[in-house]
Order: C-alpha cells, then sequence, then structure tokens
C-alpha cells in the first residue's frame, strides 16, 4: 500500500519483487512509460478525438467545445469531486457494451447474404496488396500485420502492463483467478466487439468511402438505424471512453506514485487534465503516431518482465489447477 493506505501494484513491483534490485532501471522505465501512455496515447488523446469526432458529426459540436467540457468533467472527477460520475458511468458500462453487440448483430442480419463476400474480402486483402480506398487505402501484408498488432494492443491492451495495476487493487487470495478474470477482457473486447465492429463496416460498404475513425462505424449503423443509430453510437462512445479516460487517469498514477511518491499526485492529475482538452486539437494521424509510439515504450519493459518471470506464473498456474 501507498502512503495513504490506497493498494498499489503492476509491472513496476513485480519487476521489484519478483527479479530484484538489480532490475530497478526497468521498473522506472516502465513507470516512465506508463505516464507517457496516460498523458499522450490511450489515457487522453485517441479517447478525446473519438469522443469529438464522434459529436462532431452527429451534433456538428465544435471538437474544441467537446474537449473543453470533457477536460471539465474530467477534472471534476480525478480530484475527488461527484465521484457518482465515475460510478455511475463504470455501472453502465456492461449494459452499453450489450446494447452495442445486439447493435452490430442487428446491422450484419441486415446484410447477411454478404458476409460470405465479406469474409473471402477479408482473407484476400490480409494476404494480398489491394487498392482499396478510404481508410483501408494501400493495404499490403507489412500494413496489416502492423496496424493489426498496434490496433489490437489499443483494443485490449494485451502486454502493456496497465491490467496488472488494476487487478492489484482486487480482493482476492488467487492470483491465478484474478489473472483469468483478466483474460476475458481480451477476449470480449478483440473477438467480439471489434470482429463484430469491422464485420459491420464491411458489410454495409461504408469502409469503401473516404470516412476514417469512428465515422465509419456510425455510417455503417445509419444505413440500418437511420440518424438514430448515430446518435445511439456517439452516446455509447463518449461513455465508453470517458470511463477508458477515468481508468488511465488510475494507471497513470500508479506509475507516477511510483516514480516519485504520493507528494505530487495532484501535478500529475492537472497535467492529466490539461492533456484531455489539447486531445481535440490533434488531427487523427498524430494521434495514432504518438499512441503507437508510447504503447511500445511501455509494452517493452512489462514484455521482458513477463518472459523472466515466466517459470513463476507457469509453476503458479499448475498448483492453482491441481486443488
Amino acid at each position: 500500500k501507498d502512503a495513504n493506505g490506497a493498494v498499489a501494484g503492476g509491472p513496476m513491483h513485480y519487476i521489484l519483487l519478483g527479479m530484484g534490485e538489480k532490475w530497478r532501471p526497468l521498473a522506472i522505465f516502465f513507470a516512465l512509460a506508463g505516464v507517457l501512455v496516460a498523458l499522450l496515447g490511450i489515457g487522453t488523446f485517441t479517447q478525446v478525438n473519438s469522443i469529438t469526432e464522434s459529436i462532431q458529426n452527429t451534433a456538428q459540436v465544435d471538437p474544441a467545445i467537446t474537449a473543453l467540457i470533457l477536460s471539465i468533467f474530467v477534472g471534476i472527477a480525478v480530484f475527488g469531486g461527484l465521484k457518482s460520475i465515475s460510478k455511475v458511468s463504470t455501472a453502465v458500462v456492461p449494459f452499453m457494451a450489450i446494447v452495442y453487440i445486439l447493435g452490430t448483430l442487428t446491422v450484419i442480419l441486415f446484410n447477411i447474404e454478404k458476409i460470405p463476400a465479406t469474409l473471402a474480402l477479408i482473407f484476400t486483402s490480409a494476404f494480398s496488396p489491394t487498392a482499396a480506398v478510404g481508410g483501408f487505402a494501400g493495404a499490403s501484408i507489412r500494413m496489416a500485420i502492423q496496424n493489426g498488432v498496434a490496433r489490437g494492443v489499443f483494443s485490449n491492451e494485451s502486454g502493456l502492463g496497465s491490467a496488472p495495476i488494476a487487478a492489484a487493487a482486487a480482493k482476492t487470495n488467487e492470483p491465478v483467478e484474478q489473472g483469468l478474470i483478466s483474460m476475458t477482457g481480451t477476449f470480449i473486447d478483440t473477438l467480439i466487439i471489434c470482429t463484430l465492429t469491422g464485420l459491420t463496416i464491411l458489410v454495409t460498404g461504408v469502409w469503401s468511402g473516404d470516412l476514417n475513425g469512428v465515422a465509419l462505424t456510425q455510417s455503417a449503423f445509419s444505413t440500418v438505424f437511420s440518424h438514430f443509430g448515430p446518435a445511439l453510437l456517439t452516446i455509447f462512445l463518449v461513455l465508453f471512453a470517458f470511463t477508458t479516460i477515468l481508468g488511465w487517469n488510475y494507471y497513470g498514477e500508479r506509475c507516477f506514485e511510483f516514480l516519485f511518491g504520493v507528494r505530487f499526485i495532484w501535478l500529475y492529475r492537472v497535467v492529466f487534465v490539461v492533456m484531455v482538452l489539447l486531445g481535440g486539437f490533434i488531427e487523427l494521424d498524430m494521434v495514432w503516431i504518438i499512441a503507437d509510439i508510447v504503447n511500445a515504450l511501455m509494452a517493452l519493459p512489462n514484455l521482458i518482465a513477463l518472459l523472466v518471470l515466466s517459470p513463476v506464473v507457469i509453476a503458479e498456474t499448475k498448483k492453482y489447477f491441481k486443488h
């Protein structure tokens, strides 16, 4: 626990406790990278950009205004005021996920006859160059792998080391059990939600236009749900992204605390809120470039730790399943 009595955990701690003091530089590197991801990557820019773009497409609100309002709500939440904001948002996320899945399935069912051709398109485009347009322009095997890995990490954060920070706060006597629970996030995020989203975009044909980002999904939903679809999708996206922002504020705080202690947490929170505000002014391409770079910096030390500590993980897993 930290000086405030809060549980602190994550890769920076299991690097030190599991690998020894000589690995402290690696733990520090991870914590620094974690702060960067929280401030410049998944925690702020990508989420804010998605929110501002979605609201602009749906309600024609200036991104700067949306970013300002969002930063105010984030500031209220992270500085301890109106904690009900984060509690309510977190409570409705599972419900929203179910409704979103049902929405994508509805769109797919309305275009069920296009599924065979869509699946064929996915495989042929993945293993051969294509002259596709819009968000798929210039696709190739190399780009498919590169973007697939990058977006996969963004989707489920596998290998980044963020999940252990949250899992450390869980009340459980079985670390393996907590690990298994954490693994379900990857299955739900990527194999279910992302697959359904991709199919929705492809079967509706909106991928071949000039749209990018969240506008693709909004356009796909509008083919079945008219104006109601994009509006509902915007509400879902705002709440999804808002809870992600708050979650990454927590991850960043734990990393910052490891480096500088709890005394200057207020400074981190101020910078975090400022980054949320700035996220509304950065172009989509730059957002992804920054996110990919800081994600790689965070994943590297954690993957090293996972390799070194893998015998411990294997031993604990075998012990758990023998019970």
